[in-house]
């Protein structure tokens, strides 16, 4: 990964993600499996649910409720704060998991709230989804409280697994609410008090300042992680569905289609916005979609360096063209407002 990466840490040249990947070997991933299931005996008894999930409509979230449930015989419950937008293979998707078997819980909040700060933040941080980043956070954490779910299992890590500021070793398998504020909101949601919007309105985006009680832990820590191999086994187990942008074989990986500004098509393909929130990445931080994937794909070993650069001049500066009349839609502007939104976030292009 860039150095450009926010947060990203260096040594000798070397990423920390790459780093922290090298060390995997000497992982005793069946040692990290008996601690997990010591955890879930350990924490207090729910009637129906031994966890919670919290649940994109996604890969990762989806294949981790299936491990839990099909090959370790856990009951979670999956808890879904809603895509802005969200496009017909996520909803498909979505309704895929449902009909594999779990029970899921859906917040779908205010609609003129969320459409107003996603507007919001597009012009002051060039991040639409940063309200969203705040709700995926607290909304499964308030589930477990309301419904006396003592456990909560989140994907990755994504500092040590992408790159990025790991506050301790404990952060990368228990959640830090310190690191939740810092790393993955920016700020307290309560702080967006604005016309119109009051602190009621906000509860669905305020992380609980009192989690007694609540145990949340990473996944990642305690079974390794790869995310071609989650897509695999959600298109396998559950039939999920890619996205399919220009579905030829020289231009998709796998020819599984693809996304705005990536060679794959089966990352982050639920919200219609995400094409613009990492174009925005690119514009800003000076690396896109496809150098995201590209980096965690050859950790992984799926690809070559040589080819990554190869989509990544191909892809990555693309503009998010694939569901632009929705985006337009949902945020109350034409292609020329946008634009010069854009425009304003050019900090990578302008430097």
């Amino acid at each position: 990964m860039p150095d450009t990466r926010p947060r990203m840490v260096l040594n000798d040249g070397i990423c920390n993600a790459c780093s922290y990947h090298n060390t995997k070997g000497e992982i005793s991933y069946e040692q990290r499996r008996e601690q997990f299931l010591s955890l879930v005996r350990d924490a207090d008894v729910h009637p129906a649910y031994d966890c919670v999930v919290p649940f994109s409509g996604g890969k990762d979230s989806a294949s981790i409720a299936y491990r839990l449930k099909f090959d370790l015989g856990l009951n979670p419950l999956l808890v879904c704060y809603g895509q802005l937008i969200w496009t017909d293979v996520g909803q498909y998707n979505y309704n895929q998991v449902a009909k594999a078997g779990f029970d899921i819980v859906y917040w779908r909040t205010n609609q003129d709230v969320s459409r107003k700060l996603a507007k919001r933040f597009l012009i002051e941080r060039g991040h639409p989804k940063a309200a969203y980043d705040a709700a995926i956070n607290a909304v499964p954490i308030i589930t477990a409280k309301q419904m006396g779910i003592p456990l909560v299992i989140y994907a990755e890590h994504g500092d040590t697994e992408y790159g990025g500021l790991v506050l301790s070793e404990k952060s990368r398998r228990e959640r830090d609410l310190e690191e939740v504020l810092e790393h993955c909101v920016g700020d307290d949601a309560r702080n967006w008090v604005m016309d119109g919007i009051s602190e009621r309105d906000l509860f669905p985006y305020i992380y609980p300042d009192d989690v007694t009680g609540i145990k949340a832990i990473y996944f990642s820590y305690y079974f390794g992680w790869d995310i071609h191999a989650n897509a695999v086994l959600a298109c396998d187990k559950m039939g999920f569905k890619q996205a399919g942008w220009n579905r030829t074989p020289q231009d998709a990986l796998w020819d599984w289609g693809r996304s705005d500004g990536s060679f794959e098509g089966f990352d982050s393909v639920d919200d219609a916005i995400d094409g613009l929130d990492f174009h925005l990445m690119y514009r800003k931080f000076g690396f896109g979609r496809s150098t995201r994937m590209a980096g965690r794909l050859i950790n992984y070993g799926y690809m070559s360096r040589e080819q990554a650069l190869g989509y990544i001049e191909a892809f990555d500066h693309e503009y998010p063209e694939m569901y632009l009349p929705e985006v337009l839609e949902y945020l109350d502007m034409d292609r020329k407002q946008l634009d010069a939104i854009l425009e304003q976030h050019d900090e990578h292009l302008n430097g």
